[in-house]
């Protein structure tokens, strides 16, 4: 089925989703401890939430932001790859490692936030993704 590299699109937008709650599980906690008005957000000049909310807090914020943007070539990518009926096989299997990539990025970030692994695992990502891309523009170019 050339549509197998839905189902890893799928998985990484509900992983987004997850990130989602766990970032709310846990900020508006931190929010209500230091009794941080969401009207004191909005003033001139005001402390952001990196400021105020403690990093480990903030780690996953960041990281449900991190999801919305290198994934955004991903999705592109995935969607291209499906619509012309070349979205099975190895760049099935490349989309499954850019998501176990993801998901393992955002739980180092999350948890541990280990600047040198993250940026060794988002590297890793990349180059994964750059491979679907590749497969992607010889799928494209060469019809």
């Amino acid at each position: 089925m050339h549509i197998e590299i839905l189902k890893p699109v799928v998985a990484l937008a509900i992983w987004t989703m997850v990130m989602w709650v766990w970032m709310y599980a846990t900020r508006i906690p931190a929010v209500n401890r230091l009794k941080v008005t969401p009207d004191s957000l909005v003033q001139d000049n005001p402390p952001t939430l990196d400021q105020l909310l403690p990093a480990r807090v903030q780690w996953k914020a960041h990281n449900y932001n991190h999801l919305h943007e290198a994934p955004t070539v991903f999705y592109a990518i995935a969607l291209t790859l499906a619509l012309i009926g070349a979205g099975s096989g190895f760049p099935a299997l490349l989309a499954w490692m850019y998501v176990a990539l993801r998901v393992v990025h955002s739980l180092v970030q999350a948890t541990i936030n280990r600047l040198m692994l993250r940026f060794m695992i988002f590297a890793l990502s990349s180059i994964v993704l750059m491979l679907l891309v590749a497969c992607a523009a010889v799928e494209v170019f060469a019809r």
